[in-house]
């Protein structure tokens, strides 16, 4: 409700109010046509009522880029650079683990070289026919026909026990095929 009625309905008499006057183009032509010169523009700003800072800036266009303020620049640039290192990471990350996983696999190939080359010696030891039979010889007793075997016994061998050259092993026991099968499994 204006300020004008409430007077009205009150009884009261309503003041004039007085507003600043505004300098318009037809002003400025009533006042040259009447032959009084209009005061320069300065003037009239001066006689102007000073705005709040806050008005000044956002009115004046004093924002910086891209009529920002400062703060406002500072949450973008802190954004872009979450945004960047956020899309960076994940590649960076996967690029560190597959060089770790490359370390390991050359690794590992180097290892089954080195295998290879001593399956490879192995291979070629056992292509020749008088290996192959020095090592039946050895780890086989085997004789040739016609060749008598001897087992020679040394004062040390007769301390020491057959059981001892071989890994003990349990007879079997009369437990079922699948019985067996879980002992094992569970390693009892």
């Amino acid at each position: 409700m204006a300020r004008g009625e409430r007077d009205r309905r009150r009884g009261r008499e309503a003041a004039p109010r007085s507003r600043p006057a505004r300098a318009t183009a037809r002003d400025g032509e009533a006042e040259r046509r009447a032959g009084r010169a209009a005061a320069p523009p300065r003037a009239r700003s001066a006689a102007r009522k000073p705005q709040s800072r806050a008005r000044t800036r956002a009115g004046a266009g004093t924002g910086g880029a891209f009529g920002m303020t400062g703060t406002r620049r500072a949450a973008l640039l802190a954004m872009v650079v979450c945004a960047l290192a956020l899309s960076i990471a994940v590649p960076l990350r996967t690029y560190l683990a597959q060089r770790e996983e490359l370390r390991g696999v050359t690794a590992s190939q180097e290892t089954l070289r080195a295998e290879v080359g001593q399956l490879e010696q192995r291979k070629r030891e056992l292509a020749d026919p008088a290996h192959v039979e020095a090592e039946a010889r050895r780890r086989l007793h085997y004789v040739r026909p016609g060749e008598t075997p001897y087992v020679v016994q040394l004062p040390g061998d007769e301390e020491r026990e057959p059981d001892q050259q071989r890994p003990e092993t349990k007879p079997a026991e009369d437990k079922a095929w699948y019985e067996q099968l879980w002992d094992s499994a569970a390693a009892r």
